[in-house]
Protein backbone atom coordinates (compact mmCIF):
# COMPACT_ATOMS: atom_id res chain seq x y z
CA UNK A 1 0.00 0.00 0.00
CA UNK A 2 1.61 3.32 -1.08
CA UNK A 3 1.89 6.49 1.27
CA UNK A 4 -1.67 8.35 1.77
CA UNK A 5 0.64 11.81 1.49
CA UNK A 6 4.15 12.29 0.80
CA UNK A 7 5.34 15.72 0.65
CA UNK A 8 8.98 17.56 0.82
CA UNK A 9 10.18 18.68 4.23
CA UNK A 10 11.79 22.12 2.79
CA UNK A 11 9.23 24.40 0.95
CA UNK A 12 9.67 27.50 -0.76
CA UNK A 13 7.21 30.03 -1.01
CA UNK A 14 7.49 33.31 -2.48
CA UNK A 15 9.26 35.53 -0.05
CA UNK A 16 10.09 32.84 2.52
CA UNK A 17 11.94 29.36 3.51
CA UNK A 18 10.12 27.00 6.16
CA UNK A 19 12.84 24.87 7.70
CA UNK A 20 10.48 22.46 9.18
CA UNK A 21 13.27 20.36 11.40
CA UNK A 22 13.69 23.50 13.42
CA UNK A 23 9.93 23.83 14.02
CA UNK A 24 9.74 20.01 14.74
CA UNK A 25 7.77 19.67 18.11
CA UNK A 26 9.36 16.37 18.97
CA UNK A 27 13.07 16.90 17.56
CA UNK A 28 14.09 16.88 21.32
CA UNK A 29 13.99 13.03 21.34
CA UNK A 30 15.11 12.59 17.72
CA UNK A 31 18.58 12.15 16.42
CA UNK A 32 18.50 15.42 15.27
CA UNK A 33 18.26 16.73 18.90
CA UNK A 34 22.37 17.87 19.31
CA UNK A 35 22.22 19.73 16.14
CA UNK A 36 22.65 23.92 15.70
CA UNK A 37 19.92 25.80 13.52
CA UNK A 38 22.66 25.98 10.65
CA UNK A 39 22.78 22.21 10.86
CA UNK A 40 19.48 21.56 10.80
CA UNK A 41 19.00 23.60 7.66
CA UNK A 42 22.00 21.27 6.54
CA UNK A 43 19.42 18.17 7.88
CA UNK A 44 16.47 19.52 5.75
CA UNK A 45 17.94 19.40 2.36
CA UNK A 46 18.13 15.73 2.52
CA UNK A 47 14.75 14.55 3.90
CA UNK A 48 11.68 13.24 2.96
CA UNK A 49 8.83 13.38 5.19
CA UNK A 50 6.11 10.88 4.50
CA UNK A 51 2.59 9.63 6.02
CA UNK A 52 1.73 6.34 5.58
CA UNK A 53 -1.79 4.40 6.52
CA UNK A 54 -1.43 1.53 9.12
CA UNK A 55 -0.60 -1.40 8.09
CA UNK A 56 2.21 0.21 5.54
CA UNK A 57 5.00 -2.59 4.83
CA UNK A 58 8.05 0.60 5.13
CA UNK A 59 11.03 -2.29 4.37
CA UNK A 60 11.38 -5.82 4.64
CA UNK A 61 14.12 -7.98 5.64
CA UNK A 62 16.57 -8.24 2.57
CA UNK A 63 15.11 -5.01 0.77
CA UNK A 64 18.50 -2.14 0.13
CA UNK A 65 18.82 -0.76 2.83
CA UNK A 66 19.24 2.43 1.29
CA UNK A 67 17.07 4.91 4.21
CA UNK A 68 16.74 5.11 7.59
CA UNK A 69 14.00 6.69 9.17
CA UNK A 70 13.34 8.72 12.10
CA UNK A 71 9.48 8.17 13.84
CA UNK A 72 7.83 11.39 14.38
CA UNK A 73 3.66 10.64 14.87
CA UNK A 74 2.72 6.60 14.84
CA UNK A 75 3.61 3.54 16.24
CA UNK A 76 5.73 0.55 14.18
CA UNK A 77 6.54 -2.89 14.57
CA UNK A 78 9.39 -4.19 13.45
CA UNK A 79 10.09 -8.53 12.63
CA UNK A 80 11.75 -11.37 11.72
CA UNK A 81 9.95 -14.43 9.11
CA UNK A 82 11.52 -18.33 10.47
CA UNK A 83 11.37 -20.49 7.57
CA UNK A 84 7.90 -21.76 8.66
CA UNK A 85 6.55 -18.47 8.47
CA UNK A 86 6.38 -17.65 12.18
CA UNK A 87 7.09 -14.36 13.23
CA UNK A 88 8.86 -12.60 15.93
CA UNK A 89 8.43 -9.18 16.82
CA UNK A 90 11.92 -7.73 17.74
CA UNK A 91 9.93 -4.88 18.96
CA UNK A 92 7.97 -2.10 18.60
CA UNK A 93 8.83 1.94 18.00
CA UNK A 94 7.25 5.36 18.51
CA UNK A 95 7.72 9.07 18.73
CA UNK A 96 11.48 9.65 18.52
CA UNK A 97 12.67 6.26 17.70
CA UNK A 98 15.27 5.99 14.61
CA UNK A 99 15.52 3.02 12.35
CA UNK A 100 16.66 1.39 9.69
CA UNK A 101 20.29 1.01 10.46
CA UNK A 102 22.23 -2.09 8.92
CA UNK A 103 25.46 -3.41 9.15
CA UNK A 104 25.61 -4.93 5.40
CA UNK A 105 23.38 -3.50 1.98
CA UNK A 106 20.68 -4.84 3.07
CA UNK A 107 17.58 -4.55 5.95
CA UNK A 108 18.24 -7.28 8.31
CA UNK A 109 14.32 -7.38 9.56
CA UNK A 110 11.08 -6.08 8.36
CA UNK A 111 9.28 -2.77 9.51
CA UNK A 112 5.59 -1.98 9.26
CA UNK A 113 3.60 0.38 10.68
CA UNK A 114 1.09 -0.38 13.25
CA UNK A 115 -0.72 2.89 13.74
CA UNK A 116 -0.64 5.61 10.77
CA UNK A 117 2.51 7.31 10.93
CA UNK A 118 4.81 10.58 9.90
CA UNK A 119 8.39 9.38 9.43
CA UNK A 120 11.51 11.62 8.25
CA UNK A 121 13.48 9.76 5.96
CA UNK A 122 17.15 10.04 5.13
CA UNK A 123 18.82 8.83 2.17
CA UNK A 124 21.57 6.80 3.81
CA UNK A 125 24.73 7.53 1.98
CA UNK A 126 23.60 11.15 2.24
CA UNK A 127 23.07 10.87 5.96
CA UNK A 128 26.34 9.25 6.61
CA UNK A 129 28.45 12.38 4.81
CA UNK A 130 26.60 14.42 7.23
CA UNK A 131 27.34 12.36 10.32
CA UNK A 132 31.11 13.10 9.70
CA UNK A 133 30.74 16.71 9.43
CA UNK A 134 28.47 16.70 12.07
CA UNK A 135 30.16 14.38 15.28
CA UNK A 136 27.25 15.49 17.55
CA UNK A 137 24.81 14.32 15.91
CA UNK A 138 27.25 10.64 15.29
CA UNK A 139 27.53 10.65 19.09
CA UNK A 140 23.25 10.86 19.44
CA UNK A 141 23.24 8.09 16.59
CA UNK A 142 25.96 5.95 18.74
CA UNK A 143 23.63 6.14 21.78
CA UNK A 144 20.69 5.57 20.44
CA UNK A 145 22.34 2.25 18.95
CA UNK A 146 23.26 1.79 22.35
CA UNK A 147 19.90 1.69 23.84
CA UNK A 148 18.64 -0.21 21.26
CA UNK A 149 20.87 -2.97 22.83
CA UNK A 150 19.81 -2.26 26.26
CA UNK A 151 16.44 -2.97 25.24
CA UNK A 152 17.31 -6.37 23.02
CA UNK A 153 18.71 -7.78 26.42
CA UNK A 154 15.47 -6.87 28.13
CA UNK A 155 13.88 -8.95 25.53
CA UNK A 156 15.76 -11.57 25.85
CA UNK A 157 15.09 -11.97 29.92
CA UNK A 158 11.80 -11.66 28.96
CA UNK A 159 11.17 -14.19 26.74
CA UNK A 160 13.54 -16.78 28.36
CA UNK A 161 12.61 -16.66 32.11
CA UNK A 162 9.10 -14.68 32.51
CA UNK A 163 5.86 -16.46 32.76
CA UNK A 164 2.90 -15.32 30.69
CA UNK A 165 1.87 -13.21 33.62
CA UNK A 166 5.02 -11.66 33.99
CA UNK A 167 5.75 -11.07 30.77
CA UNK A 168 2.30 -9.02 30.21
CA UNK A 169 2.84 -7.40 33.21
CA UNK A 170 6.38 -6.08 32.27
CA UNK A 171 5.23 -5.35 28.38
CA UNK A 172 2.26 -2.53 29.96
CA UNK A 173 5.26 -1.42 32.23
CA UNK A 174 7.84 -1.07 29.81
CA UNK A 175 5.07 1.44 27.44
CA UNK A 176 4.24 2.94 30.30
CA UNK A 177 7.76 3.67 31.05
CA UNK A 178 8.47 5.06 27.69
CA UNK A 179 5.41 7.28 27.43
CA UNK A 180 7.35 8.99 30.61
CA UNK A 181 10.44 9.10 29.27
CA UNK A 182 8.74 11.13 25.67
CA UNK A 183 6.58 13.58 27.80
CA UNK A 184 3.55 11.46 27.34
CA UNK A 185 0.93 10.50 29.92
CA UNK A 186 1.79 6.72 31.38
CA UNK A 187 -1.51 5.94 32.87
CA UNK A 188 -3.77 4.65 31.31
CA UNK A 189 -1.33 3.12 29.41
CA UNK A 190 -1.63 3.50 25.28
CA UNK A 191 -1.64 0.02 23.85
CA UNK A 192 -2.22 0.15 19.94
CA UNK A 193 -0.71 -3.11 19.18
CA UNK A 194 -3.40 -6.29 18.44
CA UNK A 195 -3.11 -9.38 20.88
CA UNK A 196 -1.53 -11.04 17.72
CA UNK A 197 1.32 -8.74 17.79
CA UNK A 198 2.09 -8.92 21.72
CA UNK A 199 1.37 -12.88 21.34
CA UNK A 200 4.45 -13.08 18.56
CA UNK A 201 6.62 -10.30 20.05
CA UNK A 202 6.58 -11.96 23.67
CA UNK A 203 6.77 -15.37 22.51
CA UNK A 204 2.83 -16.14 23.33
CA UNK A 205 -0.20 -17.31 21.47
CA UNK A 206 -2.94 -14.72 20.97
CA UNK A 207 -5.31 -17.20 23.49
CA UNK A 208 -2.31 -17.09 26.02
CA UNK A 209 -2.61 -13.08 26.00
CA UNK A 210 -6.41 -12.57 26.04
CA UNK A 211 -6.83 -14.70 28.77
CA UNK A 212 -3.82 -13.72 30.66
CA UNK A 213 -5.66 -9.48 29.83
CA UNK A 214 -8.84 -11.17 31.44
CA UNK A 215 -7.42 -12.26 34.76
CA UNK A 216 -5.49 -8.79 35.47
CA UNK A 217 -9.27 -7.12 34.54
CA UNK A 218 -10.63 -9.42 36.73
CA UNK A 219 -8.86 -8.77 39.90
CA UNK A 220 -9.03 -5.07 39.15
CA UNK A 221 -5.43 -4.70 38.35
CA UNK A 222 -5.98 -3.15 34.95
CA UNK A 223 -9.58 -2.17 33.27
CA UNK A 224 -10.02 -1.32 29.32
CA UNK A 225 -10.50 2.03 28.25
CA UNK A 226 -11.21 2.82 24.58
CA UNK A 227 -9.38 4.21 21.87
CA UNK A 228 -6.78 1.40 22.60
CA UNK A 229 -5.99 1.98 26.40
CA UNK A 230 -5.29 0.13 29.58
CA UNK A 231 -5.53 1.60 33.34
CA UNK A 232 -3.65 0.68 35.63
CA UNK A 233 -5.34 0.72 39.17
CA UNK A 234 -2.72 -0.23 41.15
CA UNK A 235 0.84 0.40 39.70
CA UNK A 236 2.72 -1.42 42.40
CA UNK A 237 0.69 -3.93 42.27
CA UNK A 238 2.25 -4.31 38.43
CA UNK A 239 5.39 -4.26 39.53
CA UNK A 240 5.01 -7.09 41.98
CA UNK A 241 3.51 -8.78 39.16
CA UNK A 242 6.02 -7.93 36.75
CA UNK A 243 8.87 -9.19 38.91
CA UNK A 244 7.31 -12.74 40.22
CA UNK A 245 6.79 -11.86 43.61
Amino acid sequence: MPPFDMWRTREKGALTEINPCGACPVRSLTVCAALEPEELKRLADIILTQRFESGHALFSEGDPADSLFNVTVGTLKLYKLLPDGRRQITGFLGTGDFLGMALNETYSYSAETVTPATLCRFPRRKLEGLLEEFPKMQRRLFSMAANELAAAQDQMLLLGRKTAKEKICSFLLMLSQRAAHRGQKENPVYVPMSRADIADHLGLTTETVSRTFTQLKTTGVVSLQEGSKILVADMDALYDLAEGA
